[in-house]
């Protein structure tokens, strides 16, 4: 098994020459990841990693879920099961790879196949022949000193990860990080509060004691949450945050009256909020978190439209984020109004806008980011961090925002090996499309490799604060 050199750029001659040399420009440079899931623990502790099905399969919802598809079980593969044997790891490997034909033509195959060949020098192509003797080489590469988490996180180059936190963590392990004289890695926590927005949901008013415990601010009435939540911020910023992430099935923010918002906040607390009544207080405390950003300076990043655990027995049996996820139709100028007629051009607000619903990258997304100063385009992600989705984006939006209203990369992962394929991915589409506006005289090569490094590195970074 070998990687095209010329894999994902364009197939006409000329075009795939610029393109070429637009993307060896920026090749090397170091990855900027302001949203992933890594446990910073393992970056901590240091320990190998403990079999090849642990680290490259089970962890990959992006993987298992399509392997779901094709009727192998969730259980079978290692999801939310305690930590496999080696003859249950080996197993899980084996499932995968005798399926590698349900990969083809999808992103998955192409991130699993970078991490095979580049990181693990895998020639051999998975297949239900091959498969023991693969995990047997990446067995034997993870008992390197090379292949550990921290001389990972260097070999593939990573200036900064950011990863996604409960606002009540105390996040010891990015405290340990910053300490460890050992340690010269960026690793910076996310404030994530989705939890404590949907006051209808399972287990909300445990959550309200947990988040008095460790703000030590009473959340026994709307006041008092609102403060707690801003004291958590402030620590969250204090660890090195700079970004807040929300994630909830519409973004509508329209406000409340005080005195109503502590109503239903009342009512929650005690169960007796209605379900419109849990909803209106979601969309007016989204609101209020755009007001604690404009103050604090946290990124607000959105990325709504899920409906979440859309299979209930999967959900009940496996948890969260494995796969069951589904996208769902999503409007965002009206929803959005209240919150950018407040904040929209607030200085220094900047506000991330993501989607799984690409209907909105020119009709909405765009026009909007091409009148605020505040919002930017989130690019794809998740279902749609594909090669085919990530093109339509580039022309559904550069006509209405060019490229600096955009964000940069997101690669989203929980997958650690993943993250320099999924950077490469981006890399060599992005470097496609310059290259097509290169060959139609849009503008000058010159100034392509000035978006090709910008695209990498400056939006990022200046869009994330980091």
């Amino acid at each position: 098994m070998a990687l095209h050199p010329d894999r994902l750029l364009p197939a006409e001659p000329g075009v795939r020459a610029i393109a070429r040399e637009l993307y060896g420009a920026v090749r090397d440079l170091p990855v900027i990841s302001p949203h992933g899931h890594v446990d910073p623990r393992s970056l901590l502790d240091d320990e190998p990693f403990p079999d090849p099905a642990t680290l490259l399969v089970t962890p990959d919802h992006y993987v298992t879920r399509l392997l779901h598809a094709s009727g192998v079980p969730l259980e079978a593969l290692g999801v939310a099961q305690p930590a496999p044997t080696e003859a249950q790891s080996r197993a899980i490997w084996r499932r995968m790879c005798t399926h590698w034909d349900v990969f083809r033509g999808t992103p998955v195959r192409s991130w699993f196949e970078h991490e095979l060949v580049e990181i693990f020098g895998i020639e051999r192509r998975p297949s239900a022949a091959s498969a023991d003797a693969i995990y047997d080489e990446l067995t034997a590469r993870l008992a390197e000193p090379g292949f550990r988490p921290r001389a990972l996180f260097e070999r593939f180059r990573i200036a900064v990860l950011a990863t996604t936190d409960d606002p009540c963590d105390d996040l010891a392990a990015h405290a340990a990080l910053a300490a460890d004289p050992t340690w010269s890695g960026r690793v910076i926590p996310t404030f994530r509060p989705d939890r404590y927005l949907e006051v209808g949901s399972a287990g909300w008013p445990e959550r309200m004691t947990r988040l008095a415990e460790v703000s030590d601010i009473a959340t026994d009435d709307y006041p008092g949450f609102v403060a707690a939540m801003e004291a958590r911020r402030r620590y969250f910023i204090s660890r090195g945050a700079t970004s807040a992430d929300h994630s909830h099935e519409d973004v509508r923010t329209d406000p409340l009256e005080g005195a109503e918002a502590g109503r239903i906040y009342r009512a929650a607390l005690v169960g007796e909020a209605t379900a419109a009544e849990a909803v209106a207080l979601r969309r007016h405390l989204l609101l209020e978190m755009a007001r604690m950003s404009c103050e604090d300076g946290l990124v607000m990043t959105l990325h709504p439209a899920v409906r979440r655990g859309h299979h209930g027995p999967t959900t009940e049996r496996f948890g969260a984020d494995v796969g069951a996820d589904i996208p769902i139709r999503v409007e965002f100028t009206d929803a959005l109004r209240p919150l950018l007629e407040r904040y929209g051009t607030h200085p220094g607000f900047h506000l991330v806008v993501f989607t799984l619903d690409e209907t909105v990258w020119s009709r909405e997304l765009a026009p909007l980011a091409g009148f605020y100063p505040s919002l930017y385009v989130g690019a794809p992600w998740w279902f749609l961090d594909a090669p085919e989705a990530i093109r339509r984006f580039r022309r559904a939006v550069t006509e209405t925002i060019g490229f600096s209203r955009t964000s940069g990369f997101i690669d989203d992962t929980r997958a650690f090996c993943s993250i320099p394929a999924r950077h490469d991915m981006s890399r060599r589409l992005d470097a496609g499309w310059v290259a097509e506006l290169v060959a139609q005289h849009v503008f000058d090569l010159d100034e392509a490799a000035e978006v090709m490094t910008d695209l990498v590195s400056g939006r990022p970074t200046e869009v994330f604060k980091l």
